[in-house]
């Protein structure tokens, strides 16, 4: 089986849960950042205090998901997420290089948290309840929506509803919303699960499966990396308010990284962010940023 480009960087990782350490400077692919508090102040006893008297933020994210969380050869994350991950550790007076990233896929994000290795989840995370039953939000910070992505040569599939009626082999991760909604337009023995999406496209690429399915934006960076090989087909059919994981009941921590991301929002930092990954693939404007849910 021939390897994709990501398939190839996937292979750096040594295991399913890897931290890499970020290194300094700017980017091409991530921009400068946005600009960092100088010695913020904060209440004793709060995440934010310990956060910023540590100098360092761990954030869980993807690792092989074009334009918002894609592992480079040097081992440091890039994307939309990882920008998100940076602006909230600018709030906290932590510069790029105080950030360590550990790969967080779909099914392991809640467990990441729990466990302690890392202090937010910036990984594409659809805040939903089941979730919150574990874990608590911040934001959201970006709204996406389900879609299907198939070969280019392929003709079977136009949209949701003619997947049971096409047999088509359909390819999403385990453990993800994508898995849950697309369960009514399919029969069981149609689905193929992976524990990330690079496996999906790899399958799809050989002819192992006819359509992967998982959020808008997810898809439209593996269109982009498929010198042309595939596309999208349908129109979105679910909203996904992705949100900041964070350990639940911290109910300050989620109202400081609401608060950050709006002042993004204000003076640009948000829009850049997304124009250096996200909207570069997509070539779609910053969007503009979802009100903040209720901290619980």
């Amino acid at each position: 089986m021939r390897l994709s480009t990501l398939t190839k960087v996937a292979a750096v990782v040594a295991a399913v849960v890897l931290t890499a350490t970020a290194c300094g400077g700017s980017s091409p692919e991530s921009g400068d950042g946005p600009p960092v508090a100088d010695a913020p102040t904060f209440e004793a006893g709060t995440t934010m205090a310990r956060l910023a008297e540590a100098g360092t933020l761990r954030v869980g994210t993807k690792f092989d998901q074009p334009g918002f969380g894609l592992q480079g050869l040097d081992g440091t994350p890039t994307g939309f997420d990882v920008e998100i991950a940076k602006i909230i550790a600018a709030g906290l007076g932590i510069a790029p290089d105080g950030i360590t990233y550990t790969e967080a896929p779909s099914a392991l994000r809640e467990e990441v948290l729990e466990t302690d290795r890392v202090d937010i989840v910036a990984a594409t995370y659809t805040i939903n309840d089941a979730r919150k039953e574990r874990i608590s939000f911040a934001g959201p910070y970006y709204e996406a929506g389900q879609t299907l992505m198939i070969r280019s040569d392929y003709t079977a599939v136009t949209d949701k509803e003619s997947l049971r009626a096409s047999g088509a082999r359909v390819c999403t991760v385990a453990g993800s919303t994508p898995e849950k909604n697309i369960a009514e337009f399919i029969d069981p023995a149609q689905l193929t699960r992976f524990d990330v999406y690079s496996k999906c496209a790899d399958a799809l690429r050989t002819n192992q499966v006819d359509v992967v399915t998982t959020d808008n934006v997810i898809l439209t960076g593996f269109v982009a990396d498929s010198d042309g090989a595939f596309k999208l087909t349908g129109e979105s059919f679910t909203q996904e308010p992705y949100g900041i994981g964070i350990t639940k009941g911290d109910v300050a921590f989620c109202e400081f990284i609401n608060t950050t991301l709006q002042a993004a929002a204000a003076d640009g930092s948000y829009a850049a962010a997304w124009d250096s990954t996200a909207g570069e693939i997509s070539g779609e404007p910053a969007p503009e940023l979802p009100a903040a849910a209720p901290c619980s």
